[in-house]
């Protein structure tokens, strides 16, 4: 299988650590901790996200079914009311147009999440379920194999964004466990409030070389904007933003939903595994891993694509036939992923 030096191997196994293991210190939780990849928003985005939810929340978010509840829908099915009630009478003023709510009012229809009948001219709704506040924390972790000093001073400027945002209650560096001990100089070049975790990604085992600190995440967050750039002796100040933590707290249910939906097994559906050469391997007898036979590696969805040399699409036969269950092996592939990331969503394991 070959080591986890790659950042996107090793990605993938904090992800699976991160489902078995979370927490990684030894406070007393009962949350239930769902694992995304590649989520977060158009300044940001980060390698791995960990949702700690309520478990009986959680299960109530599966009412509204396995896909994510986009910002239009959360605004009609978090205000919908328990009785009928004309919708321009029942939500809040959107600050846009008014047809573009009343088309979020026709989706969250047809998804099946909100009632709706017409009285007149005039729709009215009524909510099926109270959305529930079902996510308690959100934990960002970066994952860095091969955390050198050069590497952490790269890396630097984004837990900085993330530490002045506060968009995570916590941040993270995940790095690959090695035989010596982590240098002064990392610690030196990452924020103080971002956490170091120290993975094996053999046997799944960690330590925390650094404890992150708690977030403001229900107070302003500070963007900068624009830095000094006369160097040291530059004493003038930086321009910065404030985001509002209303705002925030939408977006961090916007990403919370997204990451509902995704999941981190969804990495399949950036890759070709309708590709012969494409297969999943097993490690740890759970964990399913892209691997490609032509290449004998374990490659990233930028090499598994249809522009790649090796490329050689399964045979007709093998998709028209039902092989071996409704279609070729790429598509089992994606059932056997889906059904997993399913298994994980509490209410959805059907």
């Amino acid at each position: 299988m070959g080591t986890d030096t790659a950042e996107f191997s090793f990605e993938l196994r904090t992800c699976r650590w991160a489902e078995r293991e979370w927490p990684p210190d030894e406070r007393e939780t009962d949350a239930y901790p769902l694992v995304a990849r590649q989520l977060g928003t158009k300044r940001r985005r980060w390698d791995t996200i960990v949702l700690e939810c309520d478990p009986s929340a959680l299960r109530e978010r599966a009412k509204f079914g396995p896909k994510r509840l986009d910002s239009d829908l959360l605004h009609v099915v978090r205000n919908a009311p328990r009785a009928w009630t004309y919708y321009r009478d029942a939500l809040p003023d959107p600050g846009y147009p008014w047809r573009y709510v009343r088309e979020s009012v026709h989706r969250a229809a047809d998804r099946g999440v909100l009632d709706t009948r017409k009285q007149g001219n005039r729709i009215q709704i009524r909510r099926k379920w109270p959305y529930p506040a079902w996510v308690e924390r959100i934990v960002a972790i970066e994952n860095k194999p091969d955390l050198d000093a050069s590497a952490a001073r790269a890396l630097a400027s984004q837990l900085e964004f993330d530490v002045g945002m506060a968009l995570a209650d916590e941040v993270w560096v995940a790095t690959r466990q090695t035989d010596g001990r982590v240098e002064p100089v990392l610690f030196e070049d990452l924020p103080v409030e971002a956490g170091i975790l120290v993975l094996n990604s053999a046997t799944l085992d960690a330590e925390i070389a650094w404890h992150p600190r708690q977030l403001a995440v229900e107070e302003p967050g500070t963007r900068i904007i624009e830095r000094p750039g006369g160097g040291d002796r530059d004493g003038s100040a930086a321009r910065f933003e404030f985001a509002d933590p209303d705002a925030k707290a939408e977006t961090r249910l916007a990403i919370a939903e997204r990451a509902y939906e995704r999941g981190w097994r969804s990495f399949v559906e950036t890759m070709r595994p309708d590709c012969r050469r494409f297969t999943l391997r097993e490690r740890d007898g759970t964990q399913l891993v892209p691997y490609c036979t032509a290449k004998d590696c374990q490659p990233t969805g930028a090499e598994c694509g249809g522009s790649c040399s090796k490329f050689e699409p399964e045979p007709p036969a093998w998709r028209t036939r039902g092989w071996p269950i409704e279609g070729g092996p790429g598509k089992r592939c994606q059932q056997l992923l889906a059904a997993r990331r399913r298994r994980r969503r509490p209410g959805q394991n059907h």
